[in-house]
This record gives structure tokens, sequence and C-alpha cells, in this order.
């Protein structure tokens, strides 16, 4: 059988028209997804192979994307560190112990996260069965920076005062905190494609607040090293946001696809990363919330700046908002497949 039209837009193949697929497009804002989460915490659905792929193959049907991705979240993979990951209700994620120093990160615990995440990987197997043979399976991870700035300053964060203090202050602590971090996403993710996942997206959704020198510095041979480590010939997309004065690097970290979020035009993006790379992207994600007229006219700009190259992956720049009408996305959805058809 043909490969599924998302893995051959990430090869840059060329393809019968552009794949899309949406992050966060199994959320808050599809009724049957709030149906699940009446009935069990957001923890305890992460924890329920059965529930988790539920959603993610629900998600496929109601909206006719291309590709799903793995119900989870990207903190996950913290928890088995002895942190006290806590998921709080209007408050997000937040961690009990933060780590502040040196001597912080040495009590993290040794035993690697992936053996204890085993509930994802049975959710992607369910899924993966679930799902019809044309339809991809995404899996995913947060990047170590972004990780570690939760793990850092405790939560979520305007200004990374506390990442920064530790990345500047000690290098060595930092780059002994990366280390853990790559080998616990590098298995962790080959644990999901063993499991079944067909791509894995790195979301690095906090990496925007670092200059270039301190990505080049802090980050870069870190996410070389993770990407480097992932199963060879299985397509690694790699995502951050806020990251215009940064795609030169992204490019350079790695990565079959580059995520090129709302700020940036895909016209001006694909040049810097690389025709060489296929690019994911990027509506704006609150255009959703805007006439169909308009929608339609913002979706054909951005297929428009695409030119119909081989290896474009329709996406928005960021996840769906909460409150975003599911018609409006299933709308957005066939617009895609309609304007792009080739």
């Amino acid at each position: 059988m043909k490969e599924p039209v998302f893995l051959q837009a990430c090869r840059r193949q060329p393809t019968p028209y552009t794949p899309v697929w949406l992050m966060r497009q199994a959320g808050r804002y599809m009724p049957e997804y709030r149906a699940v989460r009446d009935k069990v915490s957001f923890l305890e659905l992460c924890k329920t192979p059965e529930l988790a792929a539920q959603v993610t193959v629900e998600a496929v049907e109601r909206l006719g994307v291309d590709a799903a991705i793995i119900f989870a979240d990207i903190l996950l993979i913290v928890e088995p560190m002895g942190v006290g990951l806590e998921f709080s209700q209007g408050d997000g994620p937040v961690i009990h112990r933060p780590l502040r120093s040196g001597r912080d990160i040495d009590r993290l615990h040794a035993r690697p996260a992936a053996p204890s995440l085993g509930f994802v990987f049975e959710a992607v197997r369910r899924a993966r069965a679930a799902l019809p043979q044309e339809i991809a399976l995404i899996g995913f991870a947060g990047a170590p920076f972004t990780v570690a700035s939760y793990l850092i300053e405790g939560g979520g964060s305007r200004h990374y005062i506390e990442t920064k203090r530790l990345m500047y202050a000690d290098p060595g602590a930092w780059r002994a905190l990366m280390a853990y971090l790559v080998q616990a996403t590098t298995d962790y993710l080959n644990g999901q494609i063993a499991a079944g996942a067909q791509a894995v997206q790195l979301f690095d959704s906090w990496v925007g607040c670092l200059s270039p020198a301190d990505y080049r510095s802090f980050i870069l041979p870190h996410m070389q090293a993770l990407i480097g480590g992932l199963a060879p010939g299985v397509p690694v997309i790699h995502f951050g946001t806020n990251t215009a004065g940064l795609l030169e690097l992204l490019a350079e970290a790695g990565g079959d696809v580059i995520g090129v979020d709302w700020r940036t035009d895909l016209d001006a993006a694909w040049p810097r990363v690389g025709f060489d790379r296929a690019v994911q992207g990027n509506l704006d994600p609150v255009s959703l919330f805007a006439p169909l007229d308009i929608l339609r006219g913002r979706t054909a700009r951005v297929l428009d700046a695409a030119a119909g190259r081989p290896g474009h992956v329709f996406n928005l720049g960021h996840g769906i908002l909460p409150h975003t009408p599911v018609e409006q996305v299933i709308a957005l959805v066939e617009l895609v497949h309609e304007m792009s058809a080739r």
C-alpha cells in the first residue's frame, strides 16, 4: 500500500494534495473530548491507554485530517523523575520540587523515564490498530529546553529568569540536566516509534525566549544529540514558537520537517531552513474564529506561500484554542484539501 500522504510530504515527495493535521486536535473545543474529561481527570486520561487512544482516533474521524497525534502531555516524562508533577485546575502544570541548583539536579531519580511510561506506548499501539492505514500516527515529546524550563521554574513562566540564571551561572549543571533529558527523551520517543508511531514531533514551545547566541551555546549540541539518537527513517518534526530569529539554528539542530509558527511568513521561512527540509505550518490559530470567507483567504495565503513545492504539511502555527468552533476546524481541513488538490 502507498505511504500515507502525510509521510510522503514529510519526505518531500510529490503529493496529490497538501496534507493537514492540527496541533491539539483532540482538546477541549471538541464535545467528544469534553465528554471523556467529564469522567476522568487530565492525568487519568493520559494514563488510561484505551481512553487516550479513543480521543486520538475520534479527532481524526471528526475532522478528516491526514494524521493523528497520540494524546499525551509533554510533562508526563518528568513524573518518574521525582519532582512532584501536578496538573492543577486552571493553573496548568505545577512542579512542586523545582530544580534550582546542581544539587537538585543530582537528586533526580536515576531510573530511566521510558519504562515508567508504558501507558503511552500502549496508547500508541491501540491508536495505530484503530486508525485506517492511510492515516499516519505521530508520537511526540517536549524538547529538552522546554521541559527543563518547567522543571526549573516550577511551572509556566513569562521571562524564564530561573532557567536562564541556572544556564548562565552553572553551565556544568545545565549540561548535566540536558544530558539527562536528552537520554530520557530519546528513549521515550524510540519507545513510541517501536509501538507504532510513524513520525515524531519535538515541541520546543518556549525556546523562542533565547537569543541565537544562547541557542547555539546551550541548546544546539543537545538537540543534535537527541535527534541523532532517534530511530533512522522515521520523520522528525522540529517545532518551536517565537522562533523567527532561530530558524536557521533549528534546521542546524536537525529534523526532517521544521515547524514554523504564524509570526513568520512561510515563503520567507522556507529558504532560511533550506529547501532540503520539509516545513509545517503556519496559520494563526485565531484565524479559526474568523468568518469563513476570511478563513478561506488566510488559508489560501499559506498555501500560496508554499507554492505547491513538495514538502509542505499544513498546520496551525500552534495548538487549537479551547473555544474554537469545531465547524470552523472541519471547514479548514476541507479548504486545505480542496484548494491544494493537484
